[in-house]
């Protein structure tokens, strides 16, 4: 299961929010681009970026920041964050973004989404936000009537690469993951879940990589790396490789 350090920005600077609050942020480092240095020395195999001014704004806003991350490192990166035209999806991808991540449009525009998908394969993800089983929308400042397992089974249909779920209620509390909500999402649909909110120790992403068999393929971590309650070299060799049996018996024991 890939363990995948997330960078979220704000005023081009790395923070992190309670619970999706704006008003609630914590800068964490002025630059972001030593921060993406960092995660891959430490072993990272991809970055999750999230433009949170873009989110609000409905519009892509801190380009020269997500650009300068980009030419610092070598691993793949996918953003997130006001992508909610086709332009904006294609000029991140000319700077080099693996991946773009779509939110409000999907549950808006479903539709227009599906055509993404089309026009490029496995590079569209669809990133569900939940409050209680409901899709938020527009940098969770609102919530809409869609439910997420609805939601996803349509994006996968659409085409889809993959589902970034992230349980707003965890996000950013270091409570654990919702296992209930991912596990219902990864039956309910064929291709890959990633996990997002409430990472907190290496014992939940172990819990996590339970998930792999039914589809859950990785988790983004954002708060725990960033106050060292995970380290995230030892997080990557731990889950990375996905095998159950070379954890140590007394972590493993705790959700065998």
């Amino acid at each position: 299961m890939e363990v995948i350090p997330a960078i979220d920005l704000l005023d081009g600077k790395c923070v992190r929010l309670y619970q999706g609050d704006y008003a609630q942020s914590e800068i964490f480092n002025d630059n972001p681009v030593a921060v993406a240095r960092n995660w891959e020395e430490q072993g990272a195999t991809r970055l999750h970026l999230v433009d949170l001014d873009g989110a609000k704004e409905g519009k892509t806003t801190n380009l020269s920041a997500i650009e300068a991350i980009v030419k610092a490192i070598s691993i793949p990166v996918q953003v997130g964050g006001g992508l909610r035209d086709r332009d904006s999806i294609f000029r991140l991808l000319n700077l080099g973004v693996q991946r773009g991540i779509v939110g409000t449009v999907a549950v808006e525009k479903p539709e227009l989404v599906a055509q993404w998908c089309q026009e490029l394969p496995k590079q569209i993800v669809v990133g569900i936000d939940a409050r209680n089983g409901k899709v938020a929308t527009r940098g969770w400042l609102e919530t809409s009537e869609v439910q997420a397992v609805d939601l996803a089974q349509r994006m996968a249909k659409a085409g889809a690469a993959a589902i970034i779920y992230t349980d707003i209620h965890r996000d950013g509390t270091m409570s654990g993951p919702n296992m209930d909500a991912l596990r219902e999402l990864a039956n309910a649909i064929e291709i890959p879940v990633i996990a997002s909110g409430g990472v907190s120790s290496l014992t939940d992403l172990l819990s996590l990589l339970a998930l792999e068999p039914i589809g859950v393929t990785g988790a983004i971590v954002g708060r725990a790396i960033y106050t060292n309650d995970v380290n995230l070299r030892e997080a990557v060799q731990a889950v990375g490789n996905g095998r159950l049996q070379d954890i140590p018996p007394d972590i493993g024991s705790t959700f065998a």
